[in-house]
């Protein structure tokens, strides 16, 4: 790593390089998302005011919110002021309530971004241990039993849709059992069936990858070298086998995250939730493509940067390959 950062004369600080060409592309992607957000209103087919005022709304009453709303400028008008408008963290107003959708979405954003962090916390503290605690327990074909039940029920559970599994949450531990409530915010039990929903599948699904990657780094020379001199068990799994299979965890970890971000648009709904899952729904069904657009790009941005974040990640835990590659 010190090689990489060292940089000889002439030649650009690797990681300056690398850092510019993941900003790069994380402009240009943002670039695409407004492109396709603004596009939105325009592609749907019809007079979108019309379609969220209702049929029986007086036209004057339309005319005088597409006047509002800019929708009678030329369209190449409307995207500079769309951007322009973005810059000053103006997402248009609602067409039904009339309020900012910058407001709305500020409302509603922590009550997704609690969910979302608290599901990848929770894929995080299972699968890592689970992973590597059956690594060791399967390793070198023992336990062939406990291998094809861990295989076996991971791939049936990661292979159920958050919003099947969400409902079945619901009905054993919610209704029948009445464990925890099954609808709306409120304290911390209110959080464990949307989180079980959101996480349990990707858990499964991260934990056996974390297997399959220690299972490779437990047949290296290097772990049997640090048992030979009889190290601590739990000093070789943490120290050698652990950080030399975090780059696949922290690739799949990121894909996950990604995947839970736009897996609370179906699990808000099931449990009532009052996110941005809950408000795009109910924005899509009332016709408020403005809320509609507001809440894409917040979803496209977290995506995004969260894919930075774990480039950047794997950059810091394998510099080499990863900085010569990106």
């Amino acid at each position: 790593m010190t090689a990489l950062v060292a940089a000889r004369p002439g030649v650009a600080n690797p990681w300056v390089a690398f850092l510019a060409r993941r900003l790069g592309r994380l402009l240009l992607s943002l670039a695409v998302l407004v492109t396709l957000a603004f596009g939105m209103i325009h592609l749907i087919p019809g007079d979108p005011v019309r379609a969220a005022l209702g049929v029986t709304a007086p036209l004057e009453l339309v005319d005088a919110r597409r006047e509002a709303l800019g929708l009678n400028d030329p369209l190449a008008t409307q995207f500079v002021d769309y951007v322009r408008a973005l810059f000053s963290g103006d997402l248009g107003i609602s067409m039904s309530s009339g309020v900012p959708v910058s407001e709305t979405i500020g409302q509603r954003l922590p009550a997704t971004a609690s969910l979302a962090i608290a599901a990848f916390v929770v894929v995080m503290l299972v699968a890592v241990p689970l992973g590597l605690g059956m690594a060791v327990l399967t390793r070198g074909g023992r336990r062939r039993g406990t291998e094809l039940g861990f295989t076996s029920t991971s791939a049936v559970v990661a292979a159920i849709p958050e919003f099947l599994l969400a409902v079945g949450l619901v009905f054993v531990f919610g209704v029948t059992l009445g464990w925890f409530p099954v609808a709306g915010r409120g304290g911390a039990s209110s959080y464990v069936l949307p989180v079980l929903a959101l996480s349990l599948g990707p858990a499964l699904l991260l934990a056996r990858m974390v297997r399959v990657e220690a299972l490779a780094v437990l047949d290296e020379d290097f772990v049997r070298t640090a048992r030979a001199k009889r190290l601590p068990q739990l000093r070789v799994y943490l120290r050698h086998v652990f950080p030399n299979a975090l780059t696949s965890t922290l690739t799949i970890g990121g894909l996950l995250l990604s995947g839970m971000i736009v897996g609370t648009v179906l699990v808000e709904n099931v449990f009532a939730w009052p996110g941005m899952g809950m408000t795009i729904v109910s924005s899509i069904l009332a016709k408020d493509y403005p809320v509609v657009q507001g809440i894409v790009l917040v979803y496209g941005a977290a995506v995004l940067l969260v894919n930075l974040v774990v480039d950047v990640l794997l950059a810091v835990a394998d510099p080499r390959s990863t900085i010569r590659e990106g």
